[in-house]
């Protein structure tokens, strides 16, 4: 037998944990017309269960057909729907344009314009996706809603548990910590275990047209990665510039708006780059009130306090305000660090970091986890060097 046999036989005994008969259950599988949702389609259809794959249209397509790397709109609904025709399943496209705008685009924009630094693939994740779209699985009558998202949906003692992928360099939870329980238990994940190579693979054997197709880019409704071009078409004259001040309020120099700044940049200042003493200058905070961008030595960013609104949990029964030790990733792509989670009782918590943490921005996530589990998380408003600063 061939490796890709191999492979293809190991995931045809794969099950989704479902109650009733493969062919009596109903799948919808969001497809973005990449490789991950088109080989997880393939999957579940290969097994057996009566799949229907739905296409989100999120933004103007015409505007996005010839531009690579976007995802949700032009050629990867026209990829969406040949993958579809390939393995025999049904196939959808859906309007969610005016959806996105309100809850992911909208959103985006008015972040950046208050000094934060948004996660638009959560919030597309939380509302569009996991929200609207789960809804029109149910309205199909379907058992389940599977992605092609990188993580792990675990039977645990109290229930499904959401958990990190097998691949850390493939993992998604930070991006799903909004989940909610009721989500996670509709919600199935087949490519959690895998790594990217094999996803490959199986895209291979499967004979799927976008089986050589690149990764989507994160952001898929900013072109050529710049977000202050986005920002400016969605709040024109909005932007506005203003002075960078050290952190004793002298002004160094001039910016042409807060939007092109994140906590922790140092590139684009214009001003040297260091501070008189040798020292490279850092943005350590962003004071949209005042217009300020304002600089420091890299010590000035550490931070060990952090403030979390918007707490979702997912870690089973209700820890109270107990503190609670925990590892937790304030970054995509940092690696989890050790920390105690104490909880408000107003949906928000107070983490302490066991060390200082470098360039965390308002409008992050902090995602908290007990291992590979992830146990909740919410958006960080504040962050200070001292508790009583927050």
């Amino acid at each position: 037998m061939s490796a890709l046999a191999e492979l293809s036989a190991r995931h045809c005994r794969s099950d989704l944990g479902l109650p009733k008969p493969r062919a009596q259950t109903r799948v919808v599988v969001a497809m973005s017309g990449g490789v991950d949702s088109s080989v997880a389609a393939a999957m579940v259809a290969d097994v057996g269960y009566e799949t229907i794959g739905i296409t989100l249209q999120l933004y103007d397509h015409g505007a996005a057909v010839e531009r690579k790397g976007a995802c949700c709109a032009g050629q990867d609904i026209h990829d969406a729907r040949n993958v579809a025709d390939r393995i025999g399943i049904p196939h959808y496209v859906l309007d969610y344009e005016s959806k996105f705008r309100q809850s992911v685009m909208d959103d985006f924009a008015d972040a950046y314009l208050r000094g934060e630094t948004p996660i638009p693939c959560v919030r597309c994740n939380q509302t569009v996706k996991f929200r609207d779209l789960l809804a029109t699985a149910r309205d199909l009558n379907a058992d389940a809603l599977v992605t092609g998202h990188y993580v792990q949906r675990i039977a645990g003692a109290g229930g499904a548990e959401l958990h990190a992928a097998a691949d850390a360099s493939r993992d998604q939870s930070y991006f799903l910590f909004a989940t909610t329980q009721e989500q996670l238990d509709f919600l199935r994940f087949p490519l959690g275990g895998l790594p990217k190579t094999e996803t490959r693979a199986l895209a291979e054997h499967f004979g799927l047209p976008v089986a050589a197709k690149p990764d989507s880019q994160d952001i898929c409704f900013v072109p050529n990665g710049s977000y202050a071009q986005v920002v400016e078409k969605l709040r024109p004259g909005a932007i506005e510039p203003g002075d960078i001040v050290d952190q004793a309020g002298q002004v160094l120099g001039q910016h042409k708006g807060i939007i092109h700044f994140t906590i922790g940049q140092r590139r684009g200042l214009n001003l040297g780059n260091t501070d008189g003493k040798g020292e490279p200058l850092y943005v350590i905070r962003l004071n949209a009130a005042l217009k300020q961008v304002v600089v420091g030595p890299k010590a000035a960013l550490g931070r060990r306090y952090v403030r979390v609104e918007g707490l979702n949990w997912l870690g089973g029964e209700d820890a109270g305000d107990e503190p609670l030790s925990c590892q937790v990733k304030l970054r995509s792509t940092m690696p989890a660090v050790a920390a105690t989670l104490t909880r408000d009782g107003n949906g928000g918590a107070h983490v302490v970091l066991d060390a200082p943490e470098f360039g965390i921005a308002p409008g992050q996530a902090c995602v908290i986890y007990d291992g590979s589990r992830v146990l909740g998380g919410g958006w960080i408003t504040a962050t200070a060097d001292q508790p009583r600063s927050l």
